[in-house]
């Protein structure tokens, strides 16, 4: 198991928090300046706030960055009694964001963070001020939600996977050993940059997943995608009106295999017609791990663009 204090050789340095407003003991980074505007990022499967290690580092000297894991991820409790869907990982970060009374909130979302963060979004407009996507979905309402996750199944080597193995009966017997078949997975779902896997990056990503009832998030996940148990939020017409007015950026490794371009930005770009869209040739779906560079200078450009 991920131990609270555990830095993976140095290479993840922030002090862990942890609150129970969720029900459970939901770890999460919070580095930088107290009243600082908050940059929330929000990861998605199987990752953790590992993946935004180097944003954290790059923005904390001037913004609040908040990240939380997801209950069953990373240095979060995984309980045992509670179900895995969306909508409860969409109450989870509710419940965690009031606690803290986090507002002036900057979304970075990526994989299943997109829906979580939106999802939020829907109920509580009022409290974000910006919206990116970093190859994380934006589901608001589009009428063509289910006929684009549909289509992505048809050209996704995850989903398809996922759907089968739901199908045959092998998906929680398979990512119930994640801490055996990490890596595989990850490439399964896609990264390009090889030089990322050290001992310390494969510890940080399978570490938390020692035993099945370790893996209820992940399995959670996959498994609610395929049963059709997931439930995505619908905003109200205020809260869509608010969300279209607020800045947005759309940063999307071309690359991936598991969210494509073609089926996902198009739910971004009607949702903000007018914002910028950078799309990253060679970039996979764990884009901040392939290209994290890149990636922090599009964000730090786009909040300080934005900033008036």
């Amino acid at each position: 198991m991920i131990r609270p204090g555990d830095t993976f050789d140095g290479t993840f340095p922030f002090a862990p928090h942890f609150s129970g407003s969720p029900g459970f003991q939901m770890h999460y980074v919070d580095e930088g300046p107290r009243d600082g505007a908050v940059v929330l990022c929000l990861h998605g499967e199987p990752t953790w706030g590992y993946l935004f290690r180097r944003l954290i580092s790059a923005l904390s000297g001037t913004h609040r960055v908040v990240v939380p894991d997801h209950m069953g991820f990373g240095k979060s409790a995984t309980p045992q009694d509670r179900s895995y869907w969306l909508q409860d990982h969409v109450d989870n970060l509710e419940r965690f964001v009031l606690a803290l009374d986090l507002r002036d909130i900057t979304l970075v979302m990526h994989d299943f963070g997109g829906p979580v963060g939106m999802g939020f979004a829907a109920r509580h407009p009022d409290r974000v001020r910006r919206v990116i996507s970093a190859n994380g979905p934006t589901p608001f309402g589009q009428p063509d939600l289910l006929q684009r996750l549909t289509a992505n199944v048809g050209v996704s080597p995850w989903f398809q996977w996922v759907v089968k193995a739901q199908a045959d009966g092998s998906l929680e017997s398979v990512l119930g050993q994640l801490g055996f078949n990490i890596l595989s997975t990850l490439k399964l779902n896609g990264f390009e940059n090889n030089a990322v896997i050290t001992d310390a990056w494969l510890a940080a990503y399978g570490s938390h997943f020692v035993s099945h009832a370790d893996c209820l998030g992940a399995i959670g996940w996959a498994k609610g995608f395929a049963t059709g148990a997931h439930q995505f939020e619908t905003p109200s017409a205020d809260a869509e009106r608010t969300i279209r007015s607020r800045p947005a950026l759309a940063i999307w490794g071309e690359a991936d295999r598991t969210l494509h371009a073609e089926h996902f930005l198009p739910l971004f770009t009607a949702l903000f017609p007018t914002a910028p869209v950078r799309r990253l040739p060679g970039v996979g779906h764990y884009c901040l791990d392939d290209a994290p560079d890149e990636i922090i200078a599009l964000i730090r450009d786009f909040i300080r663009r934005t900033e008036a």
